[in-house]
């Protein structure tokens, strides 16, 4: 393949945004097809690991984000039965020198508008919204994809970008998704409305019997992110629909009041079904790939959905420049470093939500294993995880 020219990008989430960037800065025009009416975030609140800051410095935008974000002081896991504190890990200036970069927290749309406001920046970029993809061919000599409207778009290269129920990967994998049987309640409160006890410049996540909380602050401190988490009484279906303070209630009786207090606070709930995949072993074939939740959607356990998608866009754009522009070589290059980290971020992240919501004897072996731990054992831990940068981004990890 002679070097890569143009590429359409199929999503505008973050991790479409950013590697319309990525590609960009590489030499590739991109288009971007965004199903929505514009283009933007929903949601509320993001965690960003250092390794997701390498990324957004990789991508030109790490100021920004900075800027835009609340620097925290630690990560804290909690028991929701007695409210005694399981983990404590600083992100102070220690963690920083260690790992070269923040530990924070920013509200989705302000982390999506930092990285698609530098792409738009880019003479490369253009994008059309309204825009649903409804068929993909790859022949040997480029890409197209047609619309519900019947509107045909052709490149050389596609990059799906178009989250958990991705079109581009049903045309290429046709796997089915494991609905976990979680469901998630997100939701933002003022910070006037946050219990004074509560108002704690970290991520703090409450363990419970097959539930949990967690809350941390959002711009400036304004306001405060809360997201709970409970195993489901019925059969799930995924999806997002509106839900009520009564269901969330009665999922948490049995909890300490002090992290119960904030149950009360939303006025307004979002309800998630979620659901992961399991990982494969190929993410496309020819001039196809997937990159962030296309390609390995993951509960948020670990908090590391938007960091890996942002991680994708810049090992994508770095391998295909290892190639010399041959994208096709750059999508497996790219595939044979990020499926196996994405992978372990997958199974690792159910393993996190078994602890989490760890009960009877099984909470109390989990309360002990990080007994007697030093700062500095926790950051060689999270070593794999967070040592993440541009310059090893091409080497397994």
């Amino acid at each position: 393949m002679s070097k890569t020219q143009s590429a359409i990008v199929v999503g505008g989430g973050i991790g479409g945004a950013a590697t319309a960037l990525s590609l960009a800065r590489a030499g590739i025009n991109v288009m971007l097809l965004e199903q929505a009416h514009e283009i933007g975030e929903i949601g509320a609140g993001i965690q960003l690991g250092p390794n997701a800051f390498s990324a957004l410095d990789s991508l030109g935008v790490g100021q920004v984000a900075r800027e835009r974000a609340v620097h925290t002081d630690h990560i804290s896991m909690m028991d929701a039965i007695d409210a005694h504190e399981v983990v404590r890990i600083e992100t102070g200036q220690a963690f920083r020198d260690h790992f070269g970069g923040p530990y924070a927290v920013i509200h989705r749309v302000d982390i999506h508008d930092t990285v698609w406001q530098a792409a738009l920046k880019n003479p490369r970029v253009s994008y059309k919204t309204s825009t649903k993809v409804v068929d993909i061919r790859v022949n040997d000599d480029n890409v197209e994809v047609f619309d519900e409207e019947g509107n045909r778009y052709e490149a050389d290269i596609l990059v799906g970008c178009d989250g958990g129920k991705s079109v581009v990967r049903a045309s290429t994998l046709g796997d089915k998704p494991r609905v976990t049987g979680h469901v998630v309640y997100r939701a933002v409160i003022d910070s006037e409305n946050m219990p004074e006890d509560l108002r704690i410049n970290a991520p703090v996540l409450w363990a419970g019997p097959r539930c949990h909380l967690v809350h941390y602050p959002l711009r400036g401190g304004s306001q405060y992110n809360l997201v709970v988490t409970f195993h489901s009484r019925k059969e799930e279906e995924w999806g997002v629909t509106d839900g009520s303070k009564e269901e969330v209630l009665s999922y948490f009786e049995g909890i300490h009041p002090r992290p119960r207090q904030m149950l009360d606070k939303p006025t307004s709930w979002r309800r998630w079904a979620t659901a992961d995949r399991e990982p494969v072993a190929s993410w496309g074939h020819g001039r196809v790939t997937l990159l962030g939740d296309a390609a390995h959607p993951v509960a948020q356990y670990m908090a590391q959905g938007a960091c890996m998608a942002l991680e994708d866009a810049v090992t994508l754009g770095e391998a295909i420049k290892a190639c010399d522009g041959d994208a096709v070589k750059g999508f497996r290059l790219y595939e044979s470093v990020r499926i196996p980290r994405t992978a372990r971020i997958v199974w690792s992240t159910r393993e996190m939500g078994r602890l989490y919501h760890a009960e009877g004897v099984e909470r109390q072996v989990r309360n002990l294993l990080w007994q007697g731990k030093t700062q500095q054992e926790y950051y060689r831990a999270l070593e794999w995880l967070y040592g993440w940068k541009e310059e090893n981004c091409l080497k397994p990890r």
